[in-house]
């Protein structure tokens, strides 16, 4: 059985890269199962010295590519171009940009069964389900979706993604102990989701792959292949 193919959408400060080292425990968990390329955000995120905390775990990864590879896919604060998922905003910077670096990702490596994002990467992969469902991406075909720590946007201009509860299967995985994206955050964007899955782990803000958590991916998985 050909394993299924998933696009990785790394969070904030990340890079593909860098994300891809984070996940070294996840790919060997599923490796039967899952094949992951991964993306880099277009958006470069200049060395905040005085703005966000740095994200401990996962989503600070000096990493491959160090600081200066630090990337987002979009900005809440349009002036400074920097983000804070609890930043309330009227419009954001780069989001399309970001959307043109998927389609182009889909074009030249796809086609993939699903799709895989982290903080704000997963925030940004419900806005890239709803745009699959509006049918505004005809290049998008992802059959899933797993979104690690998501949230829902809190700019004003994206409140359309979350109009209808979206149809596409998806799995939602967040920690109890996450200083990030606190759990709440997680759990207000289920209703979004048309029969979301769950996946709640004891940890912080990163991409859980201990073997209890094998089988709820499995399960999840195993409903495509």
């Amino acid at each position: 059985m050909a394993p299924l193919r998933v696009l990785c959408v790394h969070g904030y400060r990340q890079n593909g890269a860098s994300f891809r080292d984070k996940t070294g425990a996840l790919r060997k968990l599923l490796k039967k199962q899952v094949e992951l390329v991964y993306v880099t955000a277009p958006l470069k995120v200049e060395h905040d010295r005085n703005g966000e905390v740095p994200m401990k775990e996962n989503d600070s990864v000096p990493g491959s590519g160090g600081d200066e590879d630090s990337r987002g896919w979009w900005f809440s604060d349009t002036q400074a171009r920097s983000f804070s998922a609890q930043q309330q905003c009227e419009e954001s910077l780069g989001l399309d940009e970001s959307v043109a670096t998927v389609r182009e990702a889909v074009k030249a490596q796809g086609p993939f069964d699903g799709i895989l994002g982290f903080s704000q990467g997963a925030a940004f992969v419900a806005m890239l389900c709803s745009l699959q469902e509006q049918k505004a991406e005809p290049e998008f075909n992802f059959r899933f979706a797993i979104l690690v720590a998501g949230f829902r946007s809190a700019c004003r201009e994206h409140q359309n993604f979350y109009s209808a509860p979206l149809q596409m299967p998806s799995l939602h995985v967040f920690g109890l102990e996450d200083r990030v994206i606190p759990d709440n955050m997680s759990r207000e964007l289920l209703p979004s989701f048309q029969d979301p899955q769950v996946l709640i782990h004891p940890g912080g803000h990163f991409v859980p792959a201990a073997s209890a958590h094998r089988q709820t991916y499995q399960d999840f998985l195993k409903r495509f292949q």
